[in-house]
């Protein structure tokens, strides 16, 4: 039993989808999962254990931020021994190549966070998904006609950038777009020898300023999450 998750053992499933927003990952276990059970509700931070089409999996929300993510992805490694996770959540695109409703598919994670460069005493760690996930989902975006692109993510340590620019920069290098929890999670993967992939779905676009609604993430999001599933189907097969 871990500090912030509180589950018993054996109560998580090796495969972990991860939602920032806890009430997401409460969707998402009603919604996609047979015979879904919550195994903590500790600061709200709900998690739940089901099955896909057999395979166990289990929804965890990580809150938003490096800080949060690195919390509930360090004690689902270390703690409860979870081999997979696939992050799922939403972006912002940084790069006229994308565009909104898009479900990036994160190759490697760019940072302004300091963490890595204290954890490897200023060295410029570069996180990177786990290959076999990014080519499964890949090959399941395509079978199902998703519109998914492959490519660099931006995590950032702030929702509110006062230095936006530095973005557009980040763009003409190729980074697609910008969200908050993707190298603390590539990077714990490594880590711990595990698996780890985001999944991000384009909610906005910085550059043409278009946002999706309500019903319009909703919608989205229900996509990004099959192909997610799919994702972990194939990689336990």
């Amino acid at each position: 039993m871990s500090v912030h998750i509180g589950a018993a053992l054996g109560a998580i499933a090796k495969n972990v989808l991860m939602p920032g927003d806890p009430l997401r990952a409460e969707w998402i276990a009603q919604t996609f999962l047979d015979d879904a059970q919550c195994y903590s509700t500790v600061r709200n931070m709900l998690g739940f254990t089901g099955s896909y089409r057999g395979v166990p999996v289990s929804v965890q929300g990580s809150g938003m931020g490096q800080p949060s993510m690195g919390i509930y992805a360090t004690e689902l490694m270390k703690d409860y021994g979870v081999d997979t996770i696939l992050r799922v959540g939403t972006c912002g695109a940084i790069s006229a190549s994308v565009k909104v409703r898009d479900v990036i598919i994160g190759q490697t994670a760019s940072t302004d966070s300091a963490l890595n460069r204290l954890r490897f005493h200023g060295i410029e760690y570069a996180p990177g998904a786990d290959f076999t996930l990014m080519r499964h989902a890949s090959a399941a975006a395509e079978e199902a006609g998703l519109p998914a692109v492959v490519g660099g993510l931006f995590t950032s340590d702030s929702f509110y950038n006062d230095r936006s620019e530095l973005c557009m920069q980040l763009a003409d290098y190729g980074v697609l777009a910008v969200e908050m929890e993707t190298s603390a999670l590539y990077t714990l993967a490594a880590k711990f020898g595990r698996r780890a992939l985001t999944l991000a779905t384009v909610s906005d676009h910085l550059l043409t300023g278009e946002e999706t609604s309500a019903v319009d993430r909703q919608q989205t999001f229900s996509d990004m999450v099959e192909l997610a599933l799919a994702t972990v189907e194939r990689a336990s097969a």
